[in-house]
């Protein structure tokens, strides 16, 4: 049986680590539930103590937490320190030789990194335990998210050190060198909704709209909040569901102004584990991202929920909104676009209650089941291919 062992550099619940933990349970409970595939053990490694540690371990997944002194704010992409940068490579190919001894005693056939820290520790981990690594990849390496040399870099990295990807998007694998690698695009899976409680759509001077993300200025809050304020009906109350990494509290300060100015109607969440019930609640989910976002799982998550979606292109908000039909699309940072697609919908309640119901049928494709059945296989393969095959093959 493969025995994959998934590395992540962080145990803080954001997107790509809760994505990973659905997906480790769900990889653990394939065989179980699909006679046609074998199953797959699973295990976790992270190099910090945190919440999503944690929350592995209530459901079940075997996680390692590796005992070193690692703050998983070093190495950012901003910083401007060359010495903080090389102490931080360092101590990540550290904890890659710890991570390697930790392959061997839980008999890992199989290396996935969950990020690009992740892929450094991985590679130094696969070399000591003799196995092959693969790179999720839940970020686009392109000039937009890490400069034009260090997204070159690490996609060099990439293809040097992986036998594989697996993508969350074709954005993102685009991103890629993928020649002569196994690649897949496997979607970031959510549990299709059997609930029916979704709030029915309200009268435009009542709409909920709800904002599920980081608060950071790429996800683009505040174009959001300026958008609204220049709507025809404003809504009646916004949701920023969401709290800060990563030293970004000062935009917080910054959104909390600019509501304050604009006169909105706008409660801030916090970090909350499950948005689920807000966006239950909402009429409108808006995805706002002023840059390509790598998949966009909170815009089927907003889906799932029941409700009519607004998203921003490109990136893989695409590959999930046709617009007009299941949600609308307008381009990223495009505060003119936004404010009237906020106006179509929050003006035409019939309209929405259309988006939501197609929304609906729309997420039940993106379901966690079978994303982990492609994985399972994909991993399969990667394992049982020797190495000279599987670069001829990919």
């Amino acid at each position: 049986m493969t025995k994959a062992l998934f590395i992540t550099h962080t145990a803080a619940p954001s997107g790509a680590e809760l994505a990973t933990l659905r997906l480790a349970i769900a990889l653990r409970d394939t065989g179980a539930d699909d006679s046609r595939c074998r199953g797959i053990d699973v295990a976790v490694v992270c190099a910090e103590d945190g919440p999503i540690v944690d929350r592995m371990r209530e459901a079940g997944v075997e996680t390692i937490v590796l005992r070193n002194t690692f703050d998983s704010r070093a190495m950012t992409v901003h910083s401007r320190s060359l010495r903080r940068l090389i102490v931080g490579f360092f101590g990540l190919v550290k904890i890659g030789w710890s991570a390697g001894a930790t392959a061997r005693t839980t008999r890992a056939t199989v290396l996935v990194a969950e990020s690009t820290k992740a892929l450094i520790i991985g590679a130094v981990a696969a070399r000591r335990a003799r196995i092959p690594l693969v790179w999720q990849v839940h970020d686009r390496v392109s000039a937009e998210y890490f400069g034009g040399l260090l997204s070159s870099l690490i996609r060099g990295l990439g293809w040097v050190v992986s036998r594989g990807y697996i993508a969350n998007s074709r954005s993102t694998m685009s991103t890629l060198f993928a020649w002569h690698r196994a690649a897949l695009v496997a979607y970031p899976g959510v549990e299709p909704s059997s609930r029916d409680d979704h709030v029915s759509q309200r009268r435009p001077s009542e709409t909920v709209v709800v904002v599920v993300g980081r608060l950071t200025p790429w996800k683009g809050q505040d174009v959001l909040l300026r958008a609204l304020a220049e709507t025809t009906v404003r809504p009646e109350r916004v949701y920023l569901v969401g709290g800060t990494l990563f030293d970004e509290e000062a935009f917080r300060v910054r959104l909390e102004r600019l509501a304050h100015e604009l006169e909105l109607p706008v409660i801030f969440t916090g970090h909350v584990d499950n948005p689920d019930a807000y966006m239950r609640r909402a009429d409108i989910l808006v995805h706002c991202s002023v840059i390509a976002e790598p998949f966009g799982q909170v815009v089927v998550e907003g889906m799932n929920a029941g409700c009519a979606v607004i998203a921003s292109g490109p990136g893989g908000p695409t590959e999930i909104v046709e617009s007009g039909i299941n949600g609308l699309l307008v381009d990223g940072g495009d505060q003119e676009q936004l404010t009237t697609a906020l106006n179509t919908l929050i003006g035409d309640r019939e309209l929405r209650r259309r988006l939501s119901a197609a929304g609906r049928g729309r997420a039940a494709r993106f379901g966690i089941a079978a994303s982990a059945r492609d994985i399972a296989s994909f991993l399969d393969t990667v394992t049982a291919t020797p190495k000279r095959k599987r670069a001829a093959h990919a």
